[in-house]
């Protein structure tokens, strides 16, 4: 029975059709990383980010400038390589069974173009045990000056709870929660020569993948807020409240507004009840009137008060 004969036509013309599965499916997806991260554009083995911190403040210029010299904490974020491999027997190809395998280059493409998110959220749920540049993990109680330059403690989390942990974050910043560091973007390539893989001449098999370097690290603590405590009107008051009253040093306002609410796919549903009802449970919080005719209903006064998103790279 007639089949495919391989030529170097043959396996060019079968990794055009596979890079072409890969990219239009990688072009399709929407990461949602970008909400919640910063990019960044590595140039080497790894890069220091010393100029995270507090810019100083303002004050009024009388006689000479007061130079204040910025902290370097010399946080530094490392890149690392990661790769995803496909092999194909050489009888698949002969037997003209390729055609079998194009919805598994479109799920690669897929699958390259999500791949930050799980490292971006698969970081946030490391934010409670992983440093960031002060040298506190993220979601810690940090070091600040009071308005006398004494030392003093602010949390950008409440972890006290047993629940899954849901999250607050000010996008509107420049510098975002996390940082991606990009070193070498994800390409489609392909081995398929016997001369030069072993794979061919050993095994044969013909070897298509991607790889990139890449890596995250987190950005300013002051723009994130993370809570385990249950996911109701009093505690996202009470985050948002310590989020927008959080201090730079000296005092100085640090002029955080929270705007997005992420959970992970336990609490999507409680999310969506709290930030888009009309009507919510009275819950016993101080401030609301129960609504007439309406028993143990309450108007949501925080209706739309962020934005809200789940992932299911959290739990």
């Amino acid at each position: 029975m007639a089949g495919t004969v391989i030529t170097p036509s043959v396996l060019n013309s079968l990794f055009t059709a596979f890079n072409f599965k890969f990219q239009d499916a990688f072009k399709g997806v929407e990461p949602t990383w970008k909400k919640v991260a910063m990019e960044t554009t590595s140039v080497t083995t790894s890069e220091t980010y010393g100029w995270l911190g507090q810019v100083p403040r303002f004050r009024e210029w009388i006689g000479e400038r007061a130079i204040r010299a910025l902290d370097s904490f010399g946080y530094t974020i490392a890149n690392r390589t990661f790769e995803n491999t496909i092999g194909i027997k050489r009888e698949q190809i002969e037997d003209d069974q390729w055609g079998l395998f194009s919805p598994l280059f479109a799920e690669l493409g897929r699958a390259t173009a999500i791949f930050p998110d799980e490292l971006v959220y698969g970081l946030l749920q490391k934010g409670a045990t992983t440093k960031c540049y002060d040298g506190n993990n993220f979601f810690d109680t940090h070091a600040v000056k009071d308005a006398n330059g004494n030392l003093t403690g602010v949390a950008n989390c409440n972890l006290t709870g047993s629940g899954p942990i849901w999250y607050l974050f000010d996008t509107k910043k420049l510098v975002k929660p996390v940082i991606l560091q990009k070193r070498r973007e994800f390409q489609f390539v392909a081995k398929t020569n016997p001369n030069e893989s072993d794979a061919v001449f050993l095994k044969n098999e013909y070897l298509y993948g991607v790889d990139g370097r890449l890596n995250v690290g987190f950005g300013l603590w002051q723009t994130a807020y993370a809570s385990n405590l249950p996911l109701n009107r009093a505690n996202l008051r009470a985050a948002i409240n310590a989020m927008v009253t959080l201090p730079l040093d000296y005092g100085r306002p640090a002029g955080i507004v929270p705007d997005l609410l992420v959970t992970g796919a336990s609490l999507r549903q409680v999310a969506r009840d709290l930030i888009l009802s009309d009507l919510l449970a009275v819950d016993g919080a101080p401030g609301e009137a129960v609504l007439s005719g309406a028993v143990g209903m309450m108007t949501n006064t925080d209706k739309n008060v962020v934005d809200l998103f789940w992932t299911p790279y959290l739990p």
